[in-house]
């Protein structure tokens, strides 16, 4: 088989990189700008705070419970089709958005159709750095500067949203998010499918509905606490109720010898299931304090948007930091103990932000930002990596779907677990953002505890057969 354009050199191949990263990067940008927006957004849509934090969650929720489904259409439709039509799906979206009419139109254009053209293009990215990019060194590079994409945007979300929204308009932070889906598309063009598409391949229709409307459910059980918990808990076990009748239905499949959605098999691999737990706490951790801080900075402290976004810079410089030198540290330690190691940091950037909420001035927030950016940016390459290379390419569309779900699953519950608790604690100022730092402790904790389950030297996968090498 021969090489994919922009693999043929170093030079061309950071030119196959570049749309990859970039991809990740406005994608996870999309899920936390609008936290610095809350109050211009929501006076301008005539709406409240609660309903413009409704659609980021939604956004988030949207997709996670599409990347599963999505990520097999790769298979049917070929990697860049994906890549490609999830771009313009996106870019649409956020045309809608920027002219939002009201909370209604914004939810169509931000939610739904940004969150479907992520789910969209999200899997083809990791499959093709799987793909093109196959000894462990190099293609802990290549994650690691897609994750590092990743984090740089969700970090820096705050910050670009907020200057843009303070000088121009918020409205301007979705056409920004336009623009730069047309630099990607761009240069998208030139990238080659390391493997024909599949369109005779049949899909799994009502393993995709299940498996989307189980997820769904779920998290809208966690957003329906704050105004009746009876209600949350009835939507919750009905959320599970219809995931475990997913896993039924896919059993199901496989005893008749059909292809079902997701491969039971795909959880039969230790490492990777722990990868994957690992993966959502990260996004979890990461989206949840990214809504927590900005939220709190804003309607306790009253910082403005560009104010509130300023000193998420912080939490940029310690993700970039960290993700750009997963390459090299990734050959010097076991991937175990980077992941370890992040939780440790991440657990004490939050207790340093923990200490600070009585602390007057913003910038006493910094350390902590920058403490939890560099334990975040630290575990998020391993982890992929982790992942991703536990399996063979013909899985990859699986794997790939299942694990960018999880992780946005863990943006998803991070946003609205942080959320509830402050509408649960609106009137109690600080007491909500104590509130709600409590459960995100936990659960560094638990993944400092899971870390240590991983095998010491984790011990990835030979190139698949038929992978993309570099000639």
């Amino acid at each position: 088989m021969s090489s994919p354009a922009g693999v043929r050199s170093g030079t061309t191949t950071l030119w196959s990189l570049l749309p990859l990263a970039l991809a990740q990067f406005i994608c996870s940008f999309a899920g936390s700008n609008m936290n610095v927006m809350l109050n211009d957004m929501s006076e301008d849509l005539d709406t409240s705070v609660q309903g413009i934090q409704l659609s980021i969650t939604l956004f988030l929720l949207v997709m996670a419970a599409l990347m599963i489904p999505f990520g097999k259409l790769t298979d049917q439709l070929g990697r860049k089709t994906c890549l490609v039509l999830g771009l313009a799906v996106y870019g649409v979206g956020a045309v809608i958005s920027a002219m939002s009419p009201g909370l209604g139109v914004l939810i169509l254009g931000n939610s739904i159709l940004e969150g479907a053209g992520t789910a969209l293009l999200i899997p083809p990215v990791y499959i093709l750095v799987t793909m093109y990019w196959t000894g462990v060194a190099e293609r802990a590079r290549a994650f690691g500067l897609v994750s590092a994409a990743g984090g740089v945007g969700a970090a820096t979300g705050p910050l670009i949203g907020g200057w843009i929204a303070s000088t121009i308009s918020w409205r301007a932070a979705f056409i920004f998010q336009a623009l730069v889906i047309v630099v990607i598309l761009i240069l998208a063009v030139r990238l080659k499918d390391p493997r024909a598409s599949e369109p005779d391949k049949p899909f799994d229709v009502i393993g995709a509905v299940l498996s989307a409307l189980g997820l769904i459910v779920f998290v809208m059980g966690i957003l329906a606490t704050d105004s009746n918990l009876l209600a949350a808990l009835v939507l919750m076990a009905a959320g599970i109720g219809v995931i475990a009748l997913f896993f039924w239905w896919v059993r199901r499949l496989e005893r008749k010898g059909r292809e079902p959605l997701l491969s039971t098999a795909l959880f039969r691999n230790r490492v990777s299931n722990l990868g994957l737990v690992t993966q959502n706490f990260q996004w979890l951790l990461l989206m949840g304090i990214s809504m927590l801080v900005a939220s709190y900075l804003q309607f306790v402290r009253n910082y403005d948007s560009i104010e509130t976004g300023v000193i998420f810079s912080a939490a940029t410089v310690g993700i970039l930091v960290s993700s750009l030198a997963a390459g090299s540290l990734v050959r010097r330690f076991a991937q175990r103990s980077l992941i370890l190691v992040g939780f440790v940091v991440t657990g004490i950037g939050l207790l340093l932000l923990l200490v600070v909420a009585t602390v007057p001035g913003a910038w006493a927030f910094a350390p902590g930002l920058l403490v939890l950016g560099l334990g975040i940016g630290l575990m998020l390459t391993p982890s992929v990596n982790i992942v991703q290379s536990a399996f063979p390419e013909e899985q990859q569309g699986e794997i790939s779907g299942l694990s960018r779900s999880v992780s946005n699953l863990g943006s998803s519950f991070g946003t609205a677990i942080v959320s509830t608790l402050l509408v649960l604690n609106a009137d109690a100022n600080a007491g909500g953002y104590l509130a709600a730092m409590v459960p995100l402790l936990a659960i560094a904790a638990v993944g400092i505890v899971i870390s240590v389950f991983l095998p010491g030297r984790t011990k990835l996968s030979a190139p698949p057969a038929g992978a993309v090498t570099k000639p």
